[in-house]
């Protein structure tokens, strides 16, 4: 329960700081006093979004701090999850910088506004009378009708294996309309594939192959070459190593008479040695030398291969067609592998779909069960806001389809009157009619819920007198389980809380403010004469007021 509220800075809130107690309290206040300006601050404090405008003065940042009791409500679990500090008495702030930038903090922890909305939904329900229309949501009268049946649990398990169902089924989709793509792209990677594999391609062959052809392709001119630096090398009398010698034969006579001589004789020595060398090696690459028309064209025609398939897979090496030949493979393999995985996704889907099948029954019977008690409850309280002929219809029939909550499809139609026919609800009821079921129903799915405060925003729209205390008797009795706060004009309503708070304005020189005021008894008596009677309290309205009272 909420049992603190302080505003900074909001709207025509200058500065608020108000307690709160267990039970049934009232807010009342003039139209455009302020009151949804009060819940506009709690709307912040559970996860609403802020702008500029939410600040009174544009200067200095807007702070909303709640105080909230927990201990009761077992929601350690959530602080654990979502890594925040548990205190039983939590204190959940808002603040709005004159920037524009909003910050929020869960027991001085920052958070974000997701992690604020789910504490939220914890604490607060806030029910409005624009919100009475949406009784008439399918969603919302399946969320009565499982809420009364205590479906929770299935529910959750049948949401978690549906989501899981829904993604296999995603994938299955997928690789199905992937397979029936690649199938026409198989038999052609595998026309590529099987070229490059016929092909024996090796990394670093291009290179030799075109060094081999070269040599063939100019053999003779090679040979020729070789011969020539041959000769002149060995040649009697006047070859290199002939004249070599005679250098250092002659260089030998003078090697002692100075160092230079000797190192001269020593470098036309390693220079001899040096093109004995060569000319053994010219001579070998001679005899080594074949003019092998046969091989010169095979080679030609593994380079003609390479070429071509360098132009059309675009590439300008072997490497890059070797990695080509590794994706292909990989295709190809992939190409069969699919087969294997849409069956495993397809059995994976059907035994889900008999999970679901099951989960969904035991949905279905337990709102089946729940549903005559539910209507037994709403006609049982509606009777006594003044709805003596009430009725309800509704049925749920098991469909085909997987939807978020079963497979169910609801019939929830209504008849107010003896002699009329049944019908939708948001057609055929009055607005004085949906507040009161809207108002039965909050009353039922109080008995099963755990929420610690709710709030209603003037919900006895379109109603008065007698029925009005029979609104405000439910609230009260509510209020024995969880914490009620009813905004209202009525005083019938009014005169039923434990507490009662009045809102109002107040001017400071050119300034306005509205300001939240708990009500002693006395102030009591004059604020519900005030409603009975208008700004002028008579006497009879001041017995009246005390006679609600009592």
């Amino acid at each position: 329960m909420i049992t603190t509220l302080s505003i900074k800075n909001y709207a025509l809130i200058e500065k608020l700081s108000i307690d709160f107690s267990q039970g049934f309290s009232i807010i009342t206040g003039e139209t455009g006093a302020g009151k949804s300006i009060i819940l506009g601050a709690l709307g912040l404090v559970l996860g609403k979004r802020a702008d500029l405008t939410s600040l009174k003065n544009k200067e200095e940042k807007c702070i909303i701090e709640a105080h909230f009791a927990i201990s009761k409500y077992n929601l350690a679990p959530f602080f654990e999850a979502n890594d925040l500090d548990y205190e039983e008495e939590t204190i959940v702030r808002r603040e709005i910088l004159p920037s524009g930038k909003s910050r929020a903090f869960i027991n001085d922890s920052p958070v974000n506004l997701q992690e604020l909305q789910e504490l939220g939904l914890f604490l607060i329900d806030i029910h409005s009378q624009h919100q009475t229309q949406g009784l008439a949501d399918e969603k919302v009268q399946f969320e009565i009708i499982d809420a009364v049946s205590n479906n929770q649990e299935v529910l959750l398990e049948y949401q978690s294996l549906l989501k899981s169902y829904k993604s296999d089924k995603s994938k299955l989709n997928f690789l199905v309309k992937r397979q029936s793509e690649s199938v026409k792209e198989q038999e052609y990677h595998t026309f590529l594939l099987n070229e490059l594999v016929e092909a024996q391609l090796k990394s670093g062959e291009q290179e030799l192959l075109e060094t081999d052809f070269e040599k063939l392709n100019n053999v003779e001119i090679i040979k020729e070459s070789l011969d020539k630096s041959l000769a002149i090398a060995n040649e009697e009398n006047i070859g290199v190593l002939h004249n070599l010698k005679e250098i250092k034969m002659a260089l030998q006579k003078i090697a002692l008479f100075s160092t230079d001589y000797s190192s001269l004789l020593e470098r036309t020595a390693s220079l001899a040695i040096e093109i004995d060398d060569i000319a053994d090696e010219l001579a070998s690459c001679s005899d080594k030398l074949i003019n092998d028309p046969i091989q010169l064209e095979l080679i030609n025609q593994k380079l003609q291969l390479i070429y071509n398939l360098q132009k059309k897979h675009q590439v300008s090496s072997v490497d890059e067609l070797l990695d080509i030949q590794v994706n292909l493979e990989n295709s190809v393999l992939e190409l069969g592998n699919l087969e294997g995985e849409i069956l495993k996704l397809t059995k994976s889907i059907e035994h889900k779909s008999v999970s679901l099948d099951i989960l969904s029954a035991t949905i279905h019977s337990n709102r089946v069960r729940a549903i005559p008690d539910l209507s037994q409850k709403l006609i049982s309280i509606l009777e006594t806001l003044g709805m003596p002929n009430v009725r309800f219809n509704i049925e749920v029939k098991e469909a085909t389809t997987y939807f978020n909550n079963g497979k169910d499809e609801l019939q929830f139609l209504f008849s107010a009157n003896k002699g009329t026919d049944f019908g939708l609800l948001k057609k055929v009821a009055s607005g004085g009619e949906m507040s009161r079921i809207m108002l039965a129903v909050k009353a039922i799915l109080a008995q099963y819920s755990k929420l610690p405060t709710l709030i209603f925003d003037e919900i006895d729209t379109g109603v008065s007198g007698e029925i009005a205390i029979k609104m405000g008797e439910i609230m009260k009795e509510m209020s024995q389980g969880m914490q009620i706060f009813a905004i209202t004009h009525l005083p019938q309503i009014a005169a039923k809380g434990d507490a009662h708070f009045k809102v109002f304005k107040s001017t400071v020189g050119d300034d306005t403010q509205s300001e939240l005021q708990l009500l002693s008894t006395e102030e009591r008596i004059v604020e519900i004469a005030q409603m009975l009677s208008g700004t002028v309290v008579s006497d009879s309205a001041l017995n009246h007021a005390k006679a609600l009272l009592n």
